[in-house]
């Protein structure tokens, strides 16, 4: 039995979810979300929540109970309230800004890396003062959590923080873990 499955997903003031054949619509302010769905799990939408039920005991059916539940409770945040991921340039000379819709990253390359924003993601740049020095904060937003994921890591991926200096790119709190530079005689 999935704890997570069990769990009905409370529906916030403007949402509404729809079963369309084998897929499920989630519409709010933000925008609209298509999850498909298995034949082996029911959707039920009551009292202002949603509740997920498997069709039939087996195992594999538990865990996918689960992660349908995680994926459609997702999609409700996200059409509600835009998820956002927060990363750091941290660098002399590493920094980023936006040119149009386009993230320009000059990370110690010989040349700008420019990210085009898939459908549905927004990029934002700041600089911030963080323990003492500036730092580039990129800010990406978008409803849908697995793309907002998936294009952070990809920026990441570009420059990941290394462990002497700790330069690169990292997630908002994530902590880099130093290594002492080499020893002198």
């Amino acid at each position: 039995m999935s704890r997570i499955g069990k769990q009905p997903i409370k529906l916030p003031d403007g949402v509404t979810v729809k079963l369309e054949g084998q897929e499920v619509v989630t519409k709010g302010p933000k925008g609209q979300i298509r999850i498909p769905l298995s034949e082996k799990i029911a959707i039920a939408v009551k009292d202002g929540a949603v509740h997920v039920t498997p069709v039939d005991g087996e195992k594999k059916v538990a865990a996918l109970w689960g992660l349908t539940r995680a994926l459609l409770n997702n999609a409700v945040a996200g059409v509600h309230h835009e998820w956002e991921k927060i990363l750091e340039i941290r660098g002399v000379g590493y920094r980023a800004q936006l040119k149009g819709k386009d993230l320009d990253l000059q990370i110690g390359q010989s040349h700008p890396i420019v990210i085009q924003p898939p459908e549905g993601i927004t990029f934002s740049v700041a600089i911030e003062s963080i323990e003492g020095s500036n730092v580039n904060v990129v800010s990406v937003k978008g409803i849908d959590r697995n793309k907002v994921g998936d294009i952070c890591a990809t920026i990441r991926a570009l420059r990941p923080p290394e462990p002497y200096k700790g330069k690169g790119i990292r997630y908002r709190g994530e902590y880099v873990r130093r290594k002492a530079g080499k020893a002198t005689g």
